[in-house]
């Protein structure tokens, strides 16, 4: 059996319904593809090598690779870490449905790099903390909207499908989890885009609690930009995605 690592944020799911319930999810996607990150022990893994697609998983546990070798011989592992893939070569640039229960010291970092590669990656199914979760899904002016909010739903349509109480991991996590799918809305936006506005979310959230003329101010120093703008008044928190990718724009052409 595999330790779990709690550098490696491990907690390997054990429970038989949440698993069939994860897979009958995937069942409904139209990725022939699929990437599972951070397989563990397989849990999900022995039952994704039974649907009729091309499945790789993505693991830097060398002790879980050792016992996937061992107990699934068929299964394409790729002994990497995920933060460091280049995504757009895994499946000869073909689209592909992200999946994992994703470790939780780093998911926020696995969603980030996720949207880096948006393009190649129209789908998402992915367990997290209860709380990240939430700001996944959140809507504008709620205490958990923010920058995972934002950048997610300007690229993805998410949406929380159940939560998971802690028992059913080994070993049982401290908090809830839940369950998030995502699915590519139908914008195209350019990956050059995506660094400029992460930036301009990153800044405003940061001082959430201050307007945005003082929040994004080493970002637009011209105070004359300002001047009877319609979100002079509001902070990072009022804005909805696209509400963000107009004032990112504007900055740029103001720039010019």
């Amino acid at each position: 059996m595999v330790k779990p690592k709690k550098y490696l944020g491990q907690h390997f799911l054990q429970d038989a319904q949440i698993i069939d319930k994860i897979i009958a999810q995937v069942k409904t996607s139209g990725c022939q593809n699929i990437l599972e990150v951070g397989p563990g022990t397989g849990a999900l893994s022995k039952h994704l090598m039974q649907l009729n697609k091309n499945l790789k998983v993505v693991e830097i546990d060398q002790e879980s690779i050792i016992f996937l070798q061992k107990n699934y011989p068929a299964l394409d592992i790729i002994n990497e870490d995920f933060l460091n893939l280049n995504l757009e070569s895994l499946f000869d640039g073909e689209p592909f449905l992200l999946l994992g229960n994703f470790p939780y010291n780093i998911s926020s970092q696995i969603l980030f790099h996720m949207l880096s590669f948006y393009p190649t990656i129209p789908e998402m199914i992915g367990m997290f903390q209860l709380e990240v979760a939430q700001r996944i899904c959140s809507s504008p002016h709620l205490k958990t909207y923010g920058i995972i909010s934002v950048l997610n739903q300007i690229y993805y349509q998410c949406n929380l499908l159940f939560r998971v109480p802690p028992n059913v991991f080994f070993p049982p996590p401290k908090v809830y989890s839940a369950v998030v799918h995502c699915v590519k809305n139908e914008k195209e936006w350019n990956i050059t885009q995506f660094k400029q506005l992460k930036k301009i979310v990153r800044f405003a959230f940061q001082q959430r609690r201050k307007k945005l003329p003082n929040a994004l101010k080493s970002e637009i120093h011209d105070k004359s930009f300002w001047l009877n703008h319609r979100f002079a008044d509001l902070r990072a928190e009022n804005l909805a995605g696209d509400d963000f990718l107009a004032l990112v724009k504007e900055i740029q052409d103001y720039k010019r």
